[in-house]
């Protein structure tokens, strides 16, 4: 978009890109201009700002559910959860979409279920969050509000009214407790709502004459729903998924979901806002289980509900909580100190682990992690002691922390030197001395972002063409993966550079790395 300055046709490597709508896109542009690059950190930064933003509604969410202590547990939990923190620093549109769902909620929390202009603020705010990723940003909000709205009063309400009386009177009841959604503000809002969310597609339609974004959007979200072309994913997927997004934290989300059927409900506001979590957390399973295209960060919305029902039972005294929640909480938490304790094994030197452990670079920091190590063990002798004063707690949130402090802080800066897709593209512009006029991809675009080409570098899929190319010197060097090299092996070339294989990497990963060929005339 910067180099065509066409900020409604995205494109790679000059071919169209419309896989997500405009807005992510555009944070992109904003943080490049503010950053002064377009590099990883402005590709990175409007996901680091959207995770902030989640933590702080989600806090905001709890409060207006339950009270200032489980909203802030809450809060820390989200922040503490692997893959959050992950995507939150990922260059991706999902947690953007996440922040945009929470504020839809915690707008509908202050101001419904009664109809109102708040309605509009709703759609207007669906709408933007669609615009980051996908329809996600309509379909979770109206779904979680629209079933909470049905079991608001109970299971035992929902049935006696849509299992008696007429059909008319059946459905009225329904309509009724929508109310929020069927009024005079519906019309409008629901307008002007779809208009935002259609406006960048319209203007992409006027200036290149192409439904494209239009015809992706469809692909995306309701073919790839209902009839999946790729990422078929088995139907139970995320019931295992979830532990591995949602760590260490997930350990304690079996306790938390006991807690919440066996805890009786002190009152009326506490049944409700129980209710509404738990048609947050279960819709939303569902929503993504009904998928025909599954994989696994596609349930990154879970997670803001999961960790308001973990924060419900670590903000108590474990005590006061029922005997199953209880012994499923001290079961999950001996799972994490457990693997904490383990984890000092991580430190030794290469001659001392076992099997294929001895062919992985030594730890990072090994003196830093030593002291992370033995402050997570003070910890777990605290929690030992404590289990009636949130030791269990207290101990989780100090090794959630030093965990991630120590991956995102001290590890994954250390293992940027195994990092080869960049360091092979320095190769190249090093091999071609900055001038990529002669060069082509093969089958892949490789490194494209790294090489940094002012205008779009010659693709090829098919070897008879790259090799007319290469006879009629308009391709004088090729990128090729390992695994193709032999499909173009007719034509005639040595090996000018190599993507680094490091020793512990399997044999499929090794055929993916990359090699540029710089081709000899006959």
């Amino acid at each position: 978009m910067m180099l065509t300055s066409n900020y409604f046709w995205p494109t790679i490597n000059g071919h169209l890109y419309y896989d997500k709508p405009l807005l992510s896109y555009w944070f992109v542009v904003v943080a490049a201009h503010l950053n002064g690059a377009m590099d990883e950190t402005a590709a990175r930064l409007p996901c680091a700002i959207a995770g902030l933003v989640g933590v702080g509604l989600l806090i905001a969410i709890g409060r207006r559910l339950y009270n200032l202590r489980i909203a802030a547990a809450a809060g820390l939990i989200l922040a503490t959860s692997f893959s959050f923190v992950f995507f939150s620093r990922h260059a991706s549109a999902d947690v953007e979409t996440v922040a945009g769902e929470l504020a839809a909620l915690l707008l509908y929390l202050t101001f419904g279920p009664a109809p109102g202009a708040w309605v509009i603020a709703l759609w207007i705010i669906m709408a933007i969050a669609s615009l980051t990723k996908g329809l996600l940003g309509f379909a979770l909000p109206l779904l979680v509000i629209g079933v909470y709205s049905l079991f608001r009063d109970g299971s035992h309400v929902l049935w006696t009214k849509i299992s008696r009386g007429s059909l008319a009177t059946r459905l009225l009841w329904v309509i009724d407790r929508n109310r929020w959604m069927v009024s005079w503000f519906s019309l409008p809002a629901i307008a002007i709502g779809l208009a935002i969310y259609y406006a960048p597609f319209a203007v992409s339609r006027t200036r290149m004459g192409s439904n494209a974004g239009i015809a992706m959007v469809i692909r995306e979200n309701l073919v790839r729903f209902f009839e999946p072309f790729d990422h078929r994913g088995p139907i139970y997927l995320y019931a295992y998924v979830i532990f591995a997004l949602m760590a260490p934290w997930s350990v304690l989300l079996p306790a938390a979901l006991t807690e919440l059927q066996l805890r009786p409900r002190l009152s009326a506001g506490q049944a409700s806002s129980d209710r509404f979590v738990q048609v947050w957390f279960w819709a939303t399973l569902v929503f993504f289980t009904l998928s025909g295209s599954r994989r696994s960060y596609y349930l990154l919305p879970i997670l803001p509900p999961a960790a308001i029902l973990v924060a419900r039972i670590v903000s108590v005294p474990a005590a006061s909580l029922s005997p199953g929640a209880r012994w499923l909480m001290g079961l999950g938490y001996a799972a994490v100190a457990s693997a904490a304790a383990l984890s000092i094994l991580i430190v030794l030197p290469a001659w001392l682990r076992p099997g294929h452990l001895a062919a992985l670079p030594d730890a990072p920091e090994r003196t830093v992690f030593t002291v992370m190590w033995i402050v997570a063990m003070a910890s777990i002798a605290y929690a030992a002691a404590h289990q009636a004063r949130f030791g269990i707690a207290t101990s989780m949130y100090i090794i959630a922390y030093l965990s991630l402090v120590f991956v995102f802080i001290f590890a994954l800066p250390a293992l940027e030197r195994y990092r080869s897709e960049r360091a092979f593209a320095y190769q190249v512009r090093d091999q071609l001395r900055g001038d990529l006029s002669g060069l082509a991809f093969y089958n892949d675009l490789g490194p494209v972002f790294y090489l940094d080409s002012p205008k779009p570098i010659p693709y090829f899929a098919e070897p008879q063409k790259l090799a007319d190319s290469v006879s009629h010197h308009h391709t004088r060097w090729i990128i090729v993966r390992n695994r193709d090299a032999e499909q173009i092996s007719a034509i005639r070339g040595q090996i000018a550079a190599k993507e680094t294989v490091f020793a512990w990497e399997p044999s499929a990963q090794s055929a993916s790395k990359q090699i540029l060929i710089r081709t000899v005339e006959p």
